[in-house]
């Protein structure tokens, strides 16, 4: 499962060949979310008020960076790095 970018303690990964819809893992500590890339929901699991908002914060910021990771994913090759929240 490949990082596509880490900020504050969060690590953002994609899994290769994933189930739709498009979304991403983040963890954060000992929490672990998934985020719906499209909708920026919360999927599965949880994270902590702070790290859900620093990483909805981050996603809007980066939606088409992340859909096309997305594609890359599905495809088994290499996503792209992103950048983190400064």
């Amino acid at each position: 499962m490949p990082t596509i970018s880490q900020f504050y303690g969060i690590i953002i990964r994609m899994f290769f060949e994933e189930h739709a819809p498009p979304h991403f893992h983040a963890q954060y500590g000992e929490y672990k979310a998934a985020i719906n890339i499209l909708s920026l929901e919360l999927m599965e699991g949880q994270l902590p008020r702070r790290g859900l908002n620093l990483v909805l914060d981050w996603a809007e910021l980066h939606r088409d960076e992340l859909l096309n990771d997305w594609d890359k994913c599905r495809l088994h090759h290499q996503p792209d790095k992103i950048k983190p929240l400064p």
